[in-house]
């Protein structure tokens, strides 16, 4: 019996408790609806209108990503992420789990109404999801820019109460959804702050209060004049070259004979001869990220001009690893990666588009004409036997994939290599493609760390891709790591 009268007893009260809830939302909505706002009457309607099917937010977006700095537009595009995947979840689930009708508008003052009414159910908000998602994708990136993009956020959720569209408990359900939905994209695609910068110890580096002493040297086809002017604004002594791409070794030569630390202004392939000068003359080097990928600066966390000034001036510094290459008379450096297969032909093809199409599309179309071309794979000796295989991918220390997104390293000074093999057999068409959107990452495949690498059986002129730049092996050929040996700026945390 005592089951029985329990159930008895609970029943009713679960009822009241949520007929009391159902009350008090119906009173707040009522009290809003009381409320007179003279400044509100003419502002939050038409904002409310603005942020049907996302317009508001897409050119909050664009705002941001027009801003120019890699935070911004990490924000913009994490936001849109989170915006997208509320809506679907509102529009799938939300809407269809409680059918919840539209509060009465009789106490609303008619100049609030909407023109058009919405005419889906009430519960939960879909324009307070979209607002919460998207301020809370901005801010997990960006702090900074979710306080600016947070009041419009409020504003949007909040006149769907003014307005007379839904009961609060709408919105607070809609908001606290979209917050969910921008957390759980967090996990699937981690953010900057979370892979961290990399945790080595600080090294000895001249500090350079207004930048006197640091040459800086700028590759023009880079495209990344705003970033050397935000440079020039935060390091007024320094001194900055601008030159071709084919005068970037030789003025990294003079400028080295004359500073007292090295900076550099390109992609990848720019930042891997600055650091060969930089290794010779035995200088610190300061890089700023103007390329496409630019995976050496991303990993040392060096966003912009602001971030490497502050490092600078503060001879905030760490000490890296350099990857070494022989092959016959000819020696190499690389700061990221290392690839033998068909990842240098897919370089080749994408070096072709890229001032055309973006380096990005470049990336997919050069991987989708590779895959066209009939191949046989790479044989090569390793470990005394001899193999045929697609791709040799060798990093230059651990590369790590968190959740969706690209792999990136958490320590620049591991003493390790990173191989990992993808094995002849079968085309390599879904690896293909991952490399050109996210490089050469190959996962699944054969991984190893080590030391030294020694690799025999290469046929003369076989493509080698290092840092973006292409060769050709001459013989067999010694990969090896040269521990701390460059010492660079990286702002401290």
């Amino acid at each position: 019996m005592s089951p029985d009268v329990d159930l008895t007893v609970n029943k009713p009260g679960r009822h009241a408790l949520r007929d009391r809830l159902l009350a008090l939302d119906s009173r707040l909505f009522e009290v809003a609806a009381e409320r007179n706002c003279p400044f509100a009457e003419p502002v939050l309607p038409r904002l409310s209108r603005s942020a049907n099917h996302g317009v508001l937010w897409c050119l909050t977006a664009a705002a941001l990503a027009a801003s120019g700095t890699p935070r911004a537009r990490r924000a913009a595009a994490r936001a849109l992420a989170s915006l997208s995947l509320a809506s679907l979840t509102i529009n799938t689930l939300g809407k269809r789990s409680v059918r919840r009708p539209r509060p009465l508008l009789d106490p609303v003052p008619p100049v609030r109404h909407l023109k058009r009414q919405p005419i889906t159910t009430s519960f939960p908000s879909g324009h307070a999801a979209s607002a919460a998602a998207f301020v809370t994708g901005v801010a997990l990136e960006s702090p900074a820019w979710g306080a600016v993009v947070a009041p419009v956020a409020f504003s949007v959720a909040m006149s769907r109460v003014y307005t007379g569209v839904h009961f609060p408990s709408d919105v607070l359900a809609g908001a606290a959804l979209g917050a969910g939905v921008a957390f759980a994209v967090r996990e699937l695609v981690p953010t900057r702050a979370q892979t961290g910068p990399p945790p080595r110890p600080r090294a000895d580096a001249p500090a350079l209060p207004g930048g006197a002493g640091l040459v800086v040297v700028a590759n023009r086809a880079s495209g990344s004049a705003d970033r050397v002017r935000a440079l020039r604004d935060e390091l007024p002594d320094a001194e900055l070259v601008e030159c071709e791409p084919v005068e970037v070794g030789a003025e990294l030569e003079k400028a080295a004979r004359r500073a007292r630390a090295l900076g550099v202004c390109g992609g990848d392939g720019t930042v891997n001869a600055a650091a060969r000068t930089a290794l010779r003359h035995g200088l610190p080097l300061a890089v700023l990220p103007g390329g496409t990928l630019n995976h050496f600066a991303c990993d040392l966390s060096v966003e912009d001009g602001r971030g490497l000034g502050r490092a600078v001036r503060e001879g905030a510094a760490v000490r890296v690893d350099v990857g070494r290459f022989t092959s016959g008379d000819r020696e190499g450096f690389f700061l990221n990666t290392l690839s033998l297969g068909v990842y240098p032909e897919l370089v080749r093809e994408r070096e072709r588009w890229a001032r055309r199409i973006g380096g990005r599309p470049a990336g997919v179309l050069a991987a989708l004409r590779v895959l066209r071309r009939d191949r046989r794979p790479l044989e090569i000796e390793l470990g005394g036997a001899r193999h045929p295989l697609w791709l040799l991918f060798v990093g230059n220390c651990l590369y790590h994939r968190v959740g969706l997104a690209p792999g990136r390293r958490t320590d620049l000074a591991d003493g390790q290599l990173d191989v990992r093999v993808v094995h002849g057999g079968r085309h390599p068409a879904l690896r293909l493609l991952s490399a050109a959107l996210a490089g050469p990452l190959p996962s699944p495949a054969r991984a190893d760390r080590v030391g030294r690498l020694r690799l025999t059986g290469l046929a003369a002129g076989t493509p080698l891709a290092y840092d973006g730049e292409v060769t050709a092996v001459s013989g067999p050929m010694t990969v090896e790591k040269l521990p701390e040996a460059l010492t660079v700026y990286r702002p401290l945390p």
